[in-house]
């Protein structure tokens, strides 16, 4: 469905993209992660048409940005609504602006003030929304033409857990009919109830992509025993329940807990952080 390859974007000395690369099949949510700065917001961008690289290509569908806008669905980072308008309004738009008329267009409408949790103030307006409000407006707008592409770009930053519930349960439903989903989030619990293909950026590139088995696989875990003293003994291990037997079988005090961490999506990312750090 998408494919970005090789893209670059220099803001004067600024290096926004460096050989960006990734793809995104029918159905697929990739989480693109990485710090403020690694590049995830243009190439949203771009993809988007709102930015032309200075180099290398996209293709949706087989299509270039330009010819494909009907068939995207973008919620940028930042909340883009009228604030006059209200929540009705607003999904009325952009239904319209993708082509949905009557009957067909109030559906749309209809189904997603129940699935976002909108249906008491769709005729509120978005200025006296609160934060949250604000944010599930914004993706029903994205997600009110039913797009095969679907560009999230941090839906839920700053938002309640009725709205990330909200949210993350719409993707899900949308991957599942088919929608290829890109969703950057600084939030990495959210990628793991997402099942989401990880991708890694970092100064304007891809640094890791591959599901979330792959990616921690060579990572070490963590024991930790706790004895009744007090004293911690944490050792970081590849082989969590050899070692947890081995410190069982060396430590003659009493224990008062013991604790097995698996590698998280925090580690990966820390891990890559500073072995790609110049």
């Amino acid at each position: 469905m998408l494919v970005a390859t090789d893209l670059v974007k220099r803001y004067g000395t600024v290096r926004a993209l460096e050989g960006f690369t990734l793809s995104v099949a029918a159905g697929e949510i990739v989480g693109l992660v990485g710090h403020n700065g690694a590049g995830k917001s243009t190439f949203v961008e771009i993809v988007s048409n709102l930015v032309r690289p200075d180099s290398g290509t996209v293709s949706i569908d087989g299509r270039p940005p330009a010819a494909a806008r009907g068939r995207i669905g973008v919620s940028p980072q930042h909340i883009s609504l009228y604030p006059s308008c209200t929540v009705r309004e607003h999904l009325e738009l952009y239904g319209k602006l993708a082509g949905l008329r009557g009957p067909t267009l109030r559906e749309a409408v209809d189904e997603l003030a129940v699935v976002l949790r909108l249906t008491e103030i769709m005729d509120r307006r978005t200025g006296k929304l609160s934060g949250g409000q604000q944010r599930r407006t914004q993706a029903a707008s994205a997600l009110v033409h039913r797009p095969p592409l679907l560009l999230l770009d941090e839906p839920t930053a700053g938002a309640d857990l009725e709205t990330r519930e909200a949210i993350l349960d719409v993707v899900k439903q949308r991957a599942g009919e088919g929608a290829a989903v890109v969703y950057t989030t600084h939030y990495l619990p959210e990628l793991t109830e997402l099942r989401a293909t990880i991708a890694v950026a970092r100064d304007g590139r891809i640094i890791a992509h591959g599901s979330y088995e792959e990616l921690v696989n060579d990572l070490p875990g963590e024991v930790r025993v706790r004895l009744d003293s007090e004293e911690e003994i944490s050792v970081s291990t590849h082989e969590p329940t050899v070692t947890l037997m081995d410190l069982l079988r060396q430590i003659d005090r009493p224990i008062s807990s013991v604790d097995v961490r698996h590698p998280s999506l925090d580690d990966l990312y820390r891990s890559l952080a500073v072995h790609d750090a110049p």
